[in-house]
């Protein structure tokens, strides 16, 4: 009799997919940059925080459902963007019918490996997600490709500097999957044949390319590729966030808000929405945990638009404290990466329903009847948890306008 492919935890997900995935594939996943102070502070201080249950009074019912940007969801996660997901053969498709299946927004990265028309088709409620890369004119084109395939809103990243340095982790990825490259790695994949036979299974090597980024008439460029565009691209300014917003002309998030004042600056440039991220531990690291910044920058903009989280989100528990602290809703990555590791589409789904009954216990032991309900009363916050980040500095200043 076979191991049973469903799993109870996240944390199991996550073992399944280190057995199942050679180490350098695995290692992309967990690799944050420099020592990984961002990445372990994003899981401990949610472990930090406590919940203060009521004892009488439990509703039979809950309701956990909510909107982002207008988009109905099941309950509060969406799935956050991704790049280049190797570790199925199936990949961001896997993962929006998963989506799909369980009433779930789906964030589709630009560097994901597959198309956003194909991913759309699997999950209309699609989010495209935009790096400031490239001229003008190309992420015009872009951003037309995405509406329309359907997308229904533009996530934009700025966060990320992608540090060179990563002193415990970051694996070498190659260019492309060449038969040379094929040889260099076949020790480290040939032990791993379960993750092997799923793509020959499939007829599909890995694909190292990134299709959204195609120009019209041209070929796919590699992530490295895409990534050399990134790095030669002048960052941008608030007046070209603010061009970005009106270029779209439809609900707009912003993604990688650390800054109280960074917030107050998104909200004159217009976007709909944001997320307090740290990147998932790729930025730079020692930023603190997006939890212990999370309640300054919703009650300084949430009044104003929709204020969501992500970062360190591996338990349904861990979905309540961040709505009760203020976020709307969060986005998952490594975890849901972790579910298609282990068991494809099904793997997602199973850790979907993970969150989803974390969640709904969360919501029965605070005696609440909706997620809408949740609130810092219900939690047991340690002093100096909370951080603000940036209030001080005022958002109109020089250096914050440019």
């Amino acid at each position: 009799m076979g191991r049973n492919p469903w799993f109870e935890t996240v944390a199991e997900a996550q073992r399944r997919a280190k057995k199942r995935l050679p180490s350098t594939v695995y290692g992309a996943l967990v690799a944050g940059s420099e020592r990984g102070r961002t990445i372990d502070d994003n899981t401990a201080a949610f472990a930090e925080l406590g919940f203060a249950p009521r004892v009488v009074g439990h509703h039979a019912e809950r309701d956990l459902s909510t909107t982002v940007l207008g988009v109905p969801l099941s309950f509060p996660v969406l799935i956050s963007p991704t790049g280049v997901q190797a570790v199925d053969p199936e990949g961001e498709v896997a993962v929006a019918r998963a989506a799909a299946s369980r009433g779930v927004v789906m964030g589709l990265s630009s560097f994901a490996s597959r198309a956003v028309e194909e991913v759309a088709e699997a999950q209309p409620d699609l989010f495209y997600q935009l790096y400031w890369s490239g001229t003008r004119a190309t992420m015009v084109q872009r951003m037309d490709r995405a509406k329309a395939a359907g997308a229904k809103a533009l996530i934009v990243t700025l966060d990320w500097s992608f540090s060179h340095g990563r002193d415990w982790g970051s694996p070498a990825i190659p260019d492309r999957l060449d038969l040379k490259t094929m040889l260099r790695f076949a020790p480290d994949v040939l032990p791993h044949p379960g993750w092997l036979l799923r793509f020959a299974k499939s007829r599909r090597l890995p694909d190292l390319s990134v299709p959204n980024l195609r120009p019209p008439g041209g070929e796919a460029p590699t992530f490295f590729g895409a990534y050399g565009e990134w790095m030669q691209t002048t960052p941008p300014t608030w007046q070209d966030v603010a061009w970005l917003r009106a270029e779209w002309g439809g609900p707009f998030l912003l993604k990688g808000v650390t800054r109280v004042d960074d917030a107050r600056r998104a909200v004159d440039a217009g976007v709909s929405a944001l997320s307090v991220s740290n990147h998932g531990g790729n930025n730079l690291d020692t930023t603190p945990a997006t939890i212990r910044m999370l309640p300054a920058i919703a009650d300084a903009v949430g009044h104003q638009i929709e204020v969501l989280l992500d970062g360190g989100v591996r338990r349904g528990g861990d979905v309540a404290k961040a709505l009760a602290l203020g976020a709307r809703a969060v986005l998952i990555g490594r975890a849901y990466l972790w579910g298609l590791a282990a068991n494809g589409q099904a793997g997602v789904e199973n850790v979907l329903d993970i969150l989803r009954g974390g969640l709904d216990s969360a919501v029965l032991g605070l005696g609440h009847s909706s997620v809408h309900e949740l609130t810092p009363d219900d939690l047991v916050i340690p002093p100096g948890f909370r951080l603000e980040l940036g209030a001080r500095s005022g958002h109109d200043s020089p250096a914050a306008r440019a």
